[in-house]
């Protein structure tokens, strides 16, 4: 058994960088972990799968980067281990095999498989299940419905021997967790160990993101072009360091890895996995060298008794156009191109006997439209005017689909026409069903070398959960008397980090000081958050304290127009709401201003 196993985080998404393989495997890794599954990401499986059978999951992983890097891989002895199997980890395994036979490499590829629940629609449909959070019923026609599993599945096939392991869906800390549960011989039910190594795994999985990758300081991190992907060197206590290949860019620091911690999260005390429930708020973050920061202090719970299933389903179609127009008074002449054309389109589609659009969105791009009341215009003299627009029936879309093209002659001037020089496709709206699943309904198997074996138990069987009390932070009222305040942008005195979850997104708010985060703790509320966000937010803000780290983390409901492939914004992800956050007006104290780092 190895003192230290060291994992590089070599993707973060379906698309991510080609540098990354090769850069880490100059690196003494152990393994390599591939997380391809954004909730997003599935739903374009599921769409490319109605196209073609033989797909489903992540082609670039097996036709690019296996074939470029798997006889270096396999020479230096290093585990793979990949979600991108996706809707399909048996094709992926089989492209991966062609790969390596044609270039001679003996490997050993095991699947992960069970996370498609397709076959039980039948029965859960009768029991009347319910989307977890809107509480509408299962449609009628699901194109796919998958588990998120836990670790159990990797380990096991790590256990058998495995050289490169590819699962379908599963948490995206699953791969990593596997890999120490299987190298430490761990127990089961050592829930801080666990929550450790779903920390880890959670800093991981989203590649550069967690070695100085969307940084709000992004002017410190430098070499963007060789940024560094993460490597975790995990110790057998649980602890591990954050670092990155030597001769690289980016940027491992505390601010750097506690914005990633924040990524994508709900409540810090309660982050719910499959194999255990993971309390984060009061995680320590140290410098223990040059771009290495060692992470401590995660806390572990018993796991619930079920999977969250992830289904996805057609809903209508959509069509996202564009036009380029300059000149004087280009957000004018924008807004009534966009004008025109709906109208336009309207009595078309009355004509031809098709109801309205079912929704649409106007974003003039260069004039903040998506800053709603916060944003400034300024001089702007070019601007992409976009329309983003649904309808059940995909003829209903053709007709704006041919008509957008029309402006370049017939509307302002300026208008270059449309973008990238064709039309715009009509494409399926594909949208997520979430629901709870019983554990011990799904049953989870490793295949490998023909034989395969069914895991007894796939995950911990919890009880039913009860949110626990929170521990709150101490309580340091503002000193009494006058202060002299400044008004300065939030980013002033914090940075942070946004990210989406289906329609919800959470922004995390990192103090830059001590002083600033009991300033925060008292000042940045739920309520002022809503208020500042309110042209994109349609439920409820939520604040939680993490403490360890000197955060705040909001999570907004109802604030990505449907999320994913589902939504018409231009940001459906949630990627730039930190951004919009950290520009917010903050009347601070004076004194404050001199202990931001």
């Amino acid at each position: 058994m190895k003192n230290v196993i060291r994992i590089g985080g070599a993707s973060g998404f379906w698309g991510d960088s080609a540098i990354a393989t090769p850069q880490l495997l100059t690196a003494p890794v152990d393994y390599l972990v591939y997380d391809y599954l954004a909730e997003t990401t599935m739903s374009i499986m599921a769409r490319a799968r109605l196209k073609d059978s033989h797909l489903g999951y992540a082609t670039d992983f097996a036709a690019i980067t296996m074939a470029e890097n798997l006889k270096t891989i396999a020479a230096r002895g290093v585990t793979v281990l990949s979600n991108a199997g996706g809707l399909n980890p048996s094709a992926c395994r089989a492209a991966i095999l062609k790969i390596a036979e044609a270039q001679d490499v003996d490997i050993k590829i095991a699947v992960v498989a069970g996370d498609d629940v397709m076959p039980l629609l039948a029965i859960l449909r009768d029991e009347n299940v319910t989307e977890m959070f809107s509480g509408l019923p299962l449609p009628a026609k699901i194109l796919s419905a998958n588990a998120y599993l836990g670790a159990r599945g990797v380990a096991q096939a790590l256990q058998r021997g495995a050289d490169i392991v590819i699962t379908g869906r599963g948490v995206d800390s699953a791969l990593l967790v596997g890999a120490l549960m299987h190298e430490f011989q761990w127990d089961w039910r050592d829930w801080n160990k666990l929550a450790q190594a779903s920390l880890a795994g959670h800093i991981a999985e989203c590649g550069a993101q967690g070695s100085g990758g969307l940084f709000t300081d992004w002017k410190q991190v430098p070499d963007w072009d060789n940024i560094g992907y993460p490597i975790i060197e995990c110790a057998g206590d649980g602890s591990f360091i954050v670092t990155k290949p030597p001769d690289t860019g980016g940027l491992v620091s505390a601010a750097t890895v506690a914005e990633q911690i924040l990524y994508e999260i709900g409540d810090p005390a309660h982050y719910f996995l499959p194999d255990v429930i993971s309390d984060f708020r009061n995680v320590h973050l140290e410098h223990v060298g040059e771009q290495r920061v060692r992470v401590t202090g995660a806390v572990g719970l018993e796991p619930t008794a079920n999977y969250k299933i992830s289904a996805t389903f057609q809903d209508g179609y959509q069509l996202e156009v564009g036009l380029a127009v300059r000149g004087i008074d280009v957000v004018g002449k924008a807004q009534k191109t966009a004008d025109a054309l709906l109208k336009r389109t309207r009595r078309m589609m009355a004509e031809r006997g098709f109801g309205d659009y079912a929704d649409s969105v106007i974003d003039i791009i260069g004039a903040e439209s998506l800053y709603g009341p916060h944003g400034r215009r300024g001089d702007a003299r070019e601007v992409m005017l976009r329309m983003a627009v649904r309808h059940a029936d995909k003829n209903a879309l053709e007709i704006l689909r041919r008509e957008a093209s029309s402006p370049g002659t017939s509307m302002s001037p300026g208008t270059s026409g449309a973008l990238g020089g064709g039309r715009a496709d009509v494409k399926p709206v594909v949208r997520l069903f979430s629901f709870l699943l019983d554990k011990r309904r799904v049953p989870v198997s490793v295949e490998l070398d023909g034989n395969t074996t069914r895991l007894s138990q796939a995950a911990e069987v919890g009880g039913e959960w009860h949110p626990s009390a929170r521990v709150a932070a101490p309580f340091f009222p503002s000193p009494t008397g006058q202060r002299t305040t400044i008004t300065v942008p939030l980013v002033r005195i914090a940075h942070g980090r946004s990210g989406d979850k289906g329609d919800d997104s959470n922004i995390g708010v990192i103090a830059r000081s001590p002083q600033i985060w009991l300033w925060l703790r008292e000042n940045l509320t739920a309520e002022k958050v809503a208020a500042y966000m309110a042209h994109l937010v349609r439920g409820e803000v939520e604040r939680y304290e993490v403490p360890g780290i000197a955060a705040l983390n909001f999570v907004l409901h109802r604030a990505l127009g449907g999320g994913g492939m589902a939504s018409l914004q231009s940001d459906p992800l949630g990627k730039c709401y930190a951004q919009m956050l950290l520009d917010m007006p903050v009347e601070v104290p004076a004194e404050l201003l001199g202990a931001e780092n």
